[in-house]
């Protein structure tokens, strides 16, 4: 007959699969937590800038959104205040927190500020501009991925931080009284720090290292509504 052990009076016995578990759930809480942190950051400086807005005049203020960056699943918000008769600088933020079908991500957040000359005046036609850029990254498991930095994406995942500069030009088409199409694009430097991952998921890292990227910084078709 089975001798029996009693556990002591105020000892918590837990079994190998319950501590797995926790150790597993552990790490989803900090994942979800860090998620939640930099959405409310963004957050936060979302709605100052709309605070801001409420208090210039009519016609100086533009809020908007670049489709090619919605179309690849990253929602994004701009605002932009007119300086001057042909100044103006923009605030733009954008954020991706999910992961996609066979594990697929390029999860990120990035803050671009940019400051715009106008030929003509602020809102229409031709401009030129000088932005900055700064961001955090976890991207892995992507058979191709535009103006790459990284040959493995698709065995490796690689997760660190980039900030950058760059100069642009573009063009604003009125569409209305308060609307306007807006496309740019823009080249400069990036310096990136990163952590790389041995699969896409959940890898043991392999290594550290940085890299100097020169190339396209900015592109954007942006639906702008002027207030």
């Amino acid at each position: 007959m089975r001798a029996f052990h009693p556990v002591p009076e105020g000892a918590m016995y837990f079994s190998p699969a319950r501590e797995s578990f926790g150790a597993e759930f552990d790490t989803y809480t900090v994942r979800i937590t860090g998620n939640l942190r930099t959405m409310r950051k963004l957050l936060f400086l979302l709605l100052g800038l709309s605070a801001f807005i409420g208090k210039t005049d009519a016609q100086e203020v533009g809020l908007k959104t670049n489709l090619l960056y919605l179309a690849s699943g990253s929602p994004n918000l701009g605002v932009e205040i007119g300086l001057g008769q042909r100044t103006t600088l923009e605030i733009s933020a954008g954020f991706n927190p999910f992961t996609f079908s066979h594990d697929r991500k390029w999860k990120h957040w990035l803050v671009q500020p940019e400051f715009k000359w106008w030929t003509c005046e602020r809102f229409n036609g031709h401009f030129l501009g000088v932005h900055m850029l700064g961001g955090g990254f976890d991207v892995g498991n992507l058979a191709f991925f535009p103006f790459s930095m990284w040959d493995s994406l698709k065995d490796n995942r690689y997760k660190g931080h980039a900030i950058g500069a760059g100069i642009s030009y573009g063009y604003d088409w009125v569409l209305g009284r308060h609307w306007n199409l807006e496309a740019e694009i823009g080249v400069g430097y990036a310096y990136t720090r990163y952590d790389k991952y041995m699969c896409p998921r959940c890898g043991s890292k392999v290594g550290s290292g940085h890299h100097n990227y020169f190339g396209p910084t900015k592109a954007a078709i942006n639906l702008v509504y002027l207030f």
